[in-house]
């Protein structure tokens, strides 16, 4: 009871089990579309999703690599400046060790200044404690020079003792907006000096230059009251206050800003030789317009690439629908033995199926007139082997006295004419040697004189295909010669020789000494003779299935066959061979 029980309980799990397969089979029975737009929506959202993480790090990293490049362009403005203040410096020191100074020659001072100086911008000034130019090398020497227009910075310069560098001013001498370097000189008298070096503010303009920029970016020198000293932007003059009020008071670095209504971008660096701000700026809508339109660009893609995606797959699911439809009627049709055409189609593996269906189709319709000629053929062959055996049955007989030898003459015929059969299964794969093939196919029909069959020609290895047809006729014409050629008396003589050349096969069958009966004569209006099966043999394997050439004679004493064959087997060697 217990054994029954688990059976039935097993049985009754693959039930269960058969039946929830058959219902998952048919709620997943869905056209083809259905399917492909599937498999395009699974390719498609992941990829689109991840694309959309993939451009979030893209655009962090983006941020990074632009604020990296901010610092690394404020940086490299402030090195610029630097540089250009501390060779003013340098300037200033180189002449201040001037002997003509300490002398007070200023006339000598002037001159050697003037030379220091003419390949450069920058001109010289020195100033006394009371804030009067004692010498300009922007003016000729001896020209009447007044106060200088920067008594903060020139006050500052005498209290510290040491280099200063100014903010942006007004230089009334020049009429233009400058900057001092400044230097403090104690003369051996006990009086001082301040060595200035004036440079036009617009000369910093190299320092800003918008080519180092990125698009929609500028930058500015600011000195440390706020006031601009050079900038790439034309509307931010030089001596104005800078726009951005919160600068002065944000710290090195990038930060946002927002400005009459305006978010900027804003990345500062802090000259610590100068004491100015470096300043670049752009608005907050230029700075993220690339990703803005990264985003709209890939959702716009998006949309339009899946589509043209859902399209085509609709498309293609169309065409594969009737693709297999046709293919099915096809092969409804191949089932019934019908014969097919080859369609065109659109997509070239379906077409490649309907080329092979229509092959199929005619590779059973040639199989089957194979099968049907082979049938003839081994009726044929059956009534012939009857004829060949009844033949070596009255040789035997004729040629024996007693019945052992009878036996033993008739037994071997018979073998040689199994040999012969064996051949072609024997040397399917390496050929067939054709001297070979033809000893064993005449050897049933040999007579006892082996001078009456004389074979000639080099040795010739043959495919498969061609042994066999070509074995066949021999047989039919040996058969004939049987019947009613060379073979039929106790005198003909049969030869057989083959060459090679120009890439066919000549194979020559001359019946000699044969007894040639008349035709007999038809009388008017009567059909011609029904053509042997033996010539059809010929005409068909050797003529149709191997494209040969044939051609008969008659002779007065015998037939004979011309064969030429386009050569397809292997060639084992040249030398002639005798009988």
């Amino acid at each position: 009871m217990t054994e029954v029980s688990g059976k039935d309980q097993g049985e009754a799990s693959r039930g269960g089990l058969q039946a929830a397969a058959a219902f998952v089979r048919d709620r997943l029975r869905r056209p083809f579309s259905f399917y492909l737009i599937s498999l395009l929506l699974i390719a498609i959202v992941p990829s689109f999703i991840f694309a959309f993480v993939i451009l979030k790090r893209s655009v962090d990293a983006q941020e990074q690599v632009v604020t990296s490049l901010l610092k690394a362009s404020t940086g490299s403005v402030t090195r610029i400046v630097e540089r250009e203040i501390e060779g003013m410096l340098t300037t200033l020191k180189v002449l201040s060790a001037s002997s003509a100074i300490e002398l007070r020659d200023m006339r000598v001072f002037y001159d050697q200044a003037s030379v220091a100086l003419a390949d450069s911008d920058s001109d010289l000034v020195v100033i006394d404690r009371n804030h009067h130019q004692r010498l300009n090398t922007r003016l000729p020497f001896g020209a009447p020079l007044g106060r200088a227009s920067d008594p903060e910075s020139i006050e500052l310069a005498f209290k510290n003792k040491g280099p200063l560098v100014s903010g942006v001013f007004f230089d009334n001498t020049d009429g233009r907006w400058v900057f001092n370097v400044y230097l403090p000189v104690s003369l051996p008298t006990g009086e001082s000096y301040l060595l200035g070096l004036t440079q036009n503010a617009a000369g910093m303009a190299k320092a800003v230059n918008r080519n180092t920029l990125s698009p929609g970016w500028n930058a500015a020198l600011v000195d440390g009251e706020g006031n601009v000293i050079v900038s790439s932007d034309a509307a931010v003059k030089s001596g104005e206050a800078f726009f951005l009020d919160k600068l002065p008071a944000i710290s090195i670095g990038v930060a946002n800003i927002s400005e009459n209504g305006t978010d900027y971008r804003v990345a500062t660096e802090f000259s610590v030789v100068t004491g100015w701000r470096i300043a670049a700026w752009a608005p907050r809508a230029v700075v993220d317009a690339p990703i803005l339109w990264s985003f709209l660009w890939l959702s716009l893609g998006g949309i339009i690439f899946a589509s043209i995606a859902v399209a085509g797959s609709l498309t293609i699911a169309r065409l594969l629908s009737q693709g297999v439809k046709l293919l099915a009627m096809d092969a409804r049709r191949l089932g019934a033995g019908e014969p097919i055409k080859p369609r065109r189609y659109v997509i070239t593996e379906v077409e490649d199926v309907s080329s092979a269906l229509a092959r199929a189709a005619a590779a059973r319709s040639k199989a089957e007139g194979e099968i049907r000629f082979l049938m003839r053929e081994v009726a044929h062959r059956s009534k012939n082997q009857l004829t060949v055996i009844q033949s070596m049955l009255n040789q035997s007989a004729s040629s024996t006295e007693n019945a052992s030898e009878f036996a033993e003459a008739f037994r071997k015929r018979i073998a040689g004419l199994a040999r012969s059969t064996d051949l072609m299964v024997a040397n399917a794969a390496l050929g067939v040697d054709l001297r070979e093939l033809a000893q064993n196919q005449l050897q049933p029909f040999a007579p006892d004189d082996p001078q009456r069959i004389v074979l000639s020609g080099p040795a010739l290895r043959l495919e498969t295909q061609v042994a066999q047809m070509l074995g066949m006729a021999l047989h039919e014409l040996a058969t004939n010669a049987t019947k009613y050629g060379a073979l039929a008396n106790a005198t003909g003589v049969i030869r057989l020789d083959w060459s090679v050349s120009d890439g066919m096969i000549a194979i020559r069958w001359r019946e000699e000494g044969a007894d040639i009966a008349a035709p007999p004569k038809r009388a008017p209006g009567q059909a011609p003779a029904r053509t042997g099966f033996g010539t059809v043999v010929l005409e068909r394997m050797l003529g149709m299935a191997l494209g040969a050439e044939l051609e008969r004679t008659m002779h007065p004493d015998g037939i004979e066959w011309t064969i030429r064959i386009p050569r397809g087997g292997r060639d084992d060697g040249a030398a002639e061979t005798g009988n």
